[in-house]
């Protein structure tokens, strides 16, 4: 266990590049799929909550204005960069360490929150909530997808943590994406304009 989360939880050392490399593969399609369910704008910035090795980041950067990655992991940030280095030169993609409760953006200067497979790691996801609604503009969107079986919530209780940090239009569905991938849900809210 101590092994899988160096590679997947909190990516670290030669085993998180591994994992990195592993994570790339198996969730590009659902990446794909949420930075398409956020359809970004041209004109908008996109906070990327757990970005990973930067597969969705760099989705969310070529349709967006900027994309902002925050992840805790070095590891991660490392292969983010790497994997969006022309669109960093280009400062449209800006990324550093943090977290979903704690992501150093000010307030209201976000579109778009995506996360694909980080909720689970969301120590405290009530604050994670508050955090991301106070960050997004009036009218934001938030898209987050996670595999079923590692939450230790119902989708009832997202529901409803997310509308008591002030998110409206709060929905999930379950998705599931083919392969080996296990079914996810996909929660989906805005801020009120």
């Amino acid at each position: 266990m101590k092994a899988f989360d160096a590679a997947f939880g909190h990516p670290r050392g030669k085993v998180g590049e591994l994992g990195g490399r592993v994570m790339a593969k198996v969730n590009a399609g659902v990446e794909a799929h949420v930075v398409e369910l956020a359809n970004p704008a041209a004109n908008e910035t996109v906070l990327v909550v757990g970005p990973g090795p930067g597969v969705g980041l760099r989705l969310a950067a070529e349709r967006a204005f900027k994309a902002v990655g925050v992840d805790p992991s070095r590891v991660m940030l490392d292969e983010a960069r790497e994997r969006c280095a022309d669109l960093v030169a280009a400062d449209r993609v800006e990324l550093r360490e943090g977290t979903a409760a704690r992501t150093g953006q000010e307030p209201s200067t976000v579109d778009v929150v995506v996360s694909v497979n980080n909720l689970q790691l969301w120590d405290n996801r009530p604050a994670a909530f508050h955090e991301l609604f106070r960050v997004l503009k009036p009218g934001g969107r938030l898209v987050v997808s996670v595999h079923r079986m590692v939450l230790d919530v119902s989708e009832f209780d997202l529901v409803r943590e997310a509308e008591a940090a002030g998110f409206t239009g709060v929905r999930t569905t379950l998705r599931r994406h083919g392969g080996v991938v296990p079914p996810a849900i996909e929660l989906l809210a805005e801020v009120p304009a």
